[in-house]
């Protein structure tokens, strides 16, 4: 029997099954507009920041089609400050590719209810288990000790911290000055939005706090 330790297994079953769905049913449907996009190119009409979480896919909540969003999805869907030093960065390149190589003029950041990054945030010791995680999360520690102050209920303290976590992101996007610069110019538009995972309803940040998204 060959030696098989530490190469790549086959990939899963259900994964499998699933590509044979896309073929035999969606791609035959959107076969045209797969063309179009790898002829043309893409130009999707929105950039949105997501959690990894695999309940809140972006494309799903937003029935969106191929091509319509960039979607640069991370733990918490945090957008750090601009940083251009040595590190890497993977958010920071993802709105840089999509802002200035695809000249996509429409960001949104998307939180989600029951957020497990939002909740390594509030628990002080978690950083000291994890490798990356605890660090990522980071700064938002000092909101979630605000939060936890006021708010003794934990479901309702990561509710609360899971809006001020998109607020931060919102501010953050304009310490990019290619961001900053649109947003000025009135070339580029920003948004808030977090997904009720629960029960498929979504908030909107607007001049007045958040108010939920009318669904009908």
């Amino acid at each position: 029997m060959p030696d098989t330790a530490g190469q790549p297994a086959p990939l899963p079953d259900a994964l499998l099954a699933g590509f044979r769905r896309f073929r035999a049913g969606r791609y035959p449907d959107e076969r045209d507009r797969y063309r179009r996009l790898a002829d043309d190119g893409q130009a999707p009409a929105a950039i949105v920041i997501a959690c990894s979480d695999s309940r809140s896919g972006p494309e799903i909540v937003f029935d969106a089609i191929p091509g319509d969003l960039f979607v640069v999805r991370n733990v918490a869907a945090l957008v750090p400050a601009y940083a251009p030093d040595a590190g890497q960065h993977g958010a920071s390149a993802a709105l840089e590719y999509a802002v200035r190589t695809l000249h996509t003029r429409s960001i949104v950041v998307l939180g989600h209810g029951r957020c497990g990054g939002i909740e390594a945030a509030l628990e002080p010791g978690f950083a000291k288990d994890t490798d990356f995680v605890g660090t990522w999360v980071e700064g938002l520690r000092e909101l979630a000790a605000d939060v936890t102050a006021t708010t003794p209920d934990p479901g309702e303290a990561r509710l609360r911290l899971e809006l001020r976590s998109i607020e931060r992101s919102l501010g953050h996007l304009l310490t990019f000055p290619w961001i900053h610069d649109g947003v000025d110019a009135g070339e580029i538009t920003f948004a808030g939005a977090w997904f009720d995972i629960a029960i498929g309803e979504l908030d909107v940040l607007g001049p007045d706090g958040w108010a939920r998204v009318n669904g009908a």
